[in-house]
């Protein structure tokens, strides 16, 4: 499925045909429909006969293969955990040994690709990787990848998808065209907006103005964790922030919060928004993520200073980035929630 938003990317790269490059790398924030993309192309690539649209027929015995999952020459690169995920099995997210499943594209997995693709194709010479998200790979798996990328198997076509391309090796990047994606603008989301659920179209802010990332925060229950967490952030005190930790930690560990996939990472995510936010009234600018809480922002950023709602945008941002290995959840919490009550304390020099 090809979103309203991408259709012009759709198109440009239907133009390109044959001319397309060997490995082309989708950029942007998750949430936009990149994987739908790459998959859409490459059903495209390996389709006998692409309609006028450019979309495979659907119809074909390679996209029938496609469809079941089974086409040969179609490869896909991604996390055993989100694998085990798609599955829906709980012993599939489990490796042998009874390990969890990892998050991260390993180096066995290219080795099987690269033995893979020194096979000939199946059904022709063309063969296509889908590898997502690119950043999952640790230095030594994209190493073993790039080898692949500077001498390609004859016919093959490298689709890889990143939210956070910084953290690729630059010789990664240099060896594939990058396609970057934005926001979608007002009227690419015109029609999105008029089906969307009521609760996903008031999480787009939040989510960044990405549209899928809306709706699977929607489906997660988001109305109401982020009624609790702006409930919280609006009334706390420094005089409140231990027993406050103690909730959150509770919060994040409950049954609830897990099953929607909220830990500290998205918690703590929030919270730099909301100081973004904060921030940006206090500067006399625009709120971006909460436009629906605006007047409690207002009230808590008369209070505040530029200063010190910079210097805790700073501090959360160091917290973040420690946020999926922390050393202990609940001194996280409350080192998170201390940094924001003094920053929201009353001081204005």
């Amino acid at each position: 499925m090809i979103h309203p938003w991408l259709q012009p990317a759709w198109g440009r790269l239907v133009e390109l045909g044959a001319r397309l490059p060997h490995a082309l790398l989708f950029v942007g924030a998750a949430g936009l429909g990149k994987r739908e993309l790459a998959e859409a192309l490459a059903a495209r690539l390996l389709c006998d006969a692409p309609q006028a649209d450019g979309h495979a027929c659907g119809g074909c015995g390679p996209c029938q293969w496609r469809i079941a999952g089974n086409h040969p020459d179609l490869h896909h690169v991604v996390p055993a955990a989100e694998a085990a995920e798609a599955e829906g099995s709980e012993a599939a997210a489990r490796e042998a040994g009874g390990k969890a499943a990892s998050a991260q594209i390993v180096i066995e997995q290219i080795r099987e690709l690269q033995a893979a693709l020194n096979v000939t194709g199946h059904h022709s010479a063309r063969r296509v990787v889908v590898l997502d998200p690119a950043e999952a790979m640790n230095p030594f798996t994209a190493n073993a990848l790039l080898k692949l990328l500077e001498e390609p198997p004859a016919g093959c076509v490298f689709l890889l998808v990143s939210s956070a391309p910084r953290r690729l090796l630059p010789t990664i990047r240099s060896r594939c065209q990058q396609w970057p994606f934005g926001p979608p603008d007002e009227a690419g989301l015109k029609r999105w907006k008029a089906q969307a659920d009521p609760d996903a179209r008031a999480l787009l802010a939040l989510s960044g103005g990405m549209p899928l990332a809306a709706e699977r925060l929607a489906r997660a229950g988001g109305a109401a964790l982020l009624a609790r967490f702006v409930r919280d952030l609006g009334s706390v005190q420094a005089s409140g922030v231990l027993p406050l930790a103690g909730q959150w930690e509770a919060w994040l560990k409950s049954k609830e919060a897990q099953a929607a996939g909220f830990g500290l990472p998205e918690l703590s995510g929030w919270m730099q928004r909301w100081v973004s936010d904060l921030a940006a009234l206090r500067l006399g600018g625009r709120v971006r993520f909460f436009p629906a809480q605006e007047a409690v922002l207002a009230a808590l950023a008369s209070r505040s200073s530029v200063a010190a709602a910079s210097a805790c945008y700073n501090e959360l941002a160091q917290i973040h980035k420690v946020s999926r290995h922390p050393l202990s959840l609940r001194l996280v919490l409350e080192d998170m929630l201390m940094r924001y009550a003094r920053a929201v304390a009353g001081s204005r020099r």
